[in-house]
């Protein structure tokens, strides 16, 4: 998961993705704010769907759906695509999870039950995905789309690069 962008000197955010921070606590943290608002609406967090959820806060990557039923079966929760696919389909429909179009993968949600634009960073090199929040209907997007009289309802970014770690090797 990713969590809100950081200040970092010269007044620029860098999403937590991609920043050095207390991961376990980032872990806890969310599986606590999913569960209180599964509690909270009355959504169903199965045992098997608190687990991909887990699964996908433990890293800030991208996992595919056959990589999460592989850490399942490992789990001992089931070794049937289904599993996987239903648990995936509850959380992004709920606001938990993204899809990455690019890598064919789920991603945490760093902003869960807010409605937002999610703007992904993925880096080639490592595969690590950072979230941020864009606002396309402000941009040359949503300029474009209201000079074609369309209504914008639903936006993903996905942009590919190299991340500050992979930077900082690759520059080494």
């Amino acid at each position: 998961m990713t969590s809100e962008a950081h200040p970092q000197p010269g007044g620029h955010a860098v999403p937590l993705g991609f920043e050095h921070h207390d991961h376990s606590a980032c872990v806890t943290t969310a599986l606590k704010a999913a569960e209180a608002r599964c509690a909270e609406e009355r959504l169903r967090l199965t045992p098997v769907r608190r687990k991909v959820l887990e699964l996908l806060l433990q890293d800030h990557r991208a996992l595919g759906a056959y990589a999460i039923l592989d850490r399942l079966r490992e789990e001992g929760f089931g070794s049937q695509p289904p599993v996987a696919y239903r648990a995936l389909d509850f959380l992004v429909e709920n606001g938990f999870v993204h899809k990455i179009e690019r890598l064919n993968a789920f991603v945490a949600c760093a902003h869960p039950g807010q409605s937002h634009s999610p703007a992904f960073m993925i880096c080639r090199i490592c595969d690590a995905v950072a979230e941020a929040q864009s606002a396309p209907a402000k941009g040359a997007l949503g300029a474009a789309a209201r000079a074609a009289g369309f209504q914008i309802e639903r936006t993903v970014v996905e942009a590919e690069g190299i991340c500050p770690a992979c930077a900082e090797k690759a520059d080494a």
